[in-house]
């Protein structure tokens, strides 16, 4: 039996959609290529999340407001789980080594850990472990 799972497609505006793609890519994402335009990349991070890379000019087809530069303003603080710390770091070491940048230490409490970087563009992603002990029902 069919059960409907909502989705998220997150759609961030950036410089070069190839270099983009690439960037991504490199961090083990696939992308879908039957949403896939000049001048947009559809990411597939899970099942459920979907980052859409679109250039400036295509961006501003879905809005009247000015487009941020996340290098010098905050719009967005994207946050993915990880299952382990292992894959916190693991992420967050391809990321830098695909050009992103670290923008701060990593943050260790014991039952959760997460690390920050920022991609090409400067959109910061989180990814964050949890002990799933510490989760209360």
């Amino acid at each position: 039996m069919y059960q409907y799972q909502q989705m998220i497609f997150v759609n961030l505006a950036v410089n070069d959609v190839d270099t983009s793609k690439k960037f991504f890519t490199e961090l083990g994402y696939t992308i879908n290529p039957q949403f896939t335009t000049d001048d947009c990349a559809c990411v597939v991070i899970s099942d459920t999340i979907i980052a859409m890379l679109l250039s400036k000019q295509r961006y501003a087809d879905f809005t009247k407001k000015e487009i941020a530069d996340p290098t010098k303003t905050s719009e967005v603080l994207l946050c993915l789980s990880a299952e382990s710390r292992e894959e916190v770091d693991e992420l967050c070491d391809k990321a830098l080594a695909a050009g992103g940048s670290g923008t701060r230490e990593a943050q260790d409490h014991g039952f959760m850990y997460g690390r920050t970087f920022d991609d090409l563009d400067g959109h910061t992603w989180e990814v964050m472990w949890m002990d799933p002990a510490a989760v209360q029902s």
